[in-house]
């Protein structure tokens, strides 16, 4: 597995055909959304409670093979002003790692925003306290998984 930091390179390096996954790692859970073979609409999938890398990586591994994904896209948590702080790092380290699991390509997406978004649609829709609180994490992957989707369209558009 391949990690790219720029979107052009991540999307030459994926097959044609399959979907994509979008997570938005945080220190307790791991938000999973997924796509369909068209690359044109994200969907959020689930939470994964975290416990150790090894877990994480298995449980999101079983994820890819069942629905056949062909890369994978992790929301990276800039600061607002553009920098990287420690999050940054550790999501970093994590695609690192995961990166030895697998050969997907993976590709990062600015998250910054991406759960105040999340948080947006789910009071839009009347969603209760407690439900927000348990779908949040793979909202906000679907809203990073989204904006990643939209950016390859229009690298699509300019290619053909």
């Amino acid at each position: 597995m391949a990690v790219y930091d720029d979107i052009q390179e991540f999307a030459r390096a994926l097959p044609s055909g399959r979907a994509l996954a979008g997570l938005d790692l945080g220190d307790k859970t791991l938000g999973v959304a997924v796509s369909d073979r068209m690359l044109s609409v994200a969907s959020p999938l689930q939470t994964i409670r975290r416990k150790k890398f090894g877990l994480d990586a298995a449980a999101l591994l079983e994820i890819v093979t069942a629905r056949e994904i062909g890369g994978v896209i992790l929301g990276l948590p800039r600061n607002m002003d553009g920098s990287e702080g420690p999050r940054c790092q550790s999501t970093r380290a994590f695609a690192r790692n995961l990166s030895a699991l697998s050969d997907l390509p993976i590709g990062f997406w600015d998250e910054r925003l991406s759960t105040v978004a999340a948080e947006r649609a789910l009071l839009e829709a009347d969603t209760s306290r407690r439900r927000r609180a348990e779908v949040i994490d793979h909202v906000a992957a679907g809203v990073i998984l989204q904006g990643a989707l939209d950016r390859l369209a229009v690298l699509r558009r300019e290619l053909s």
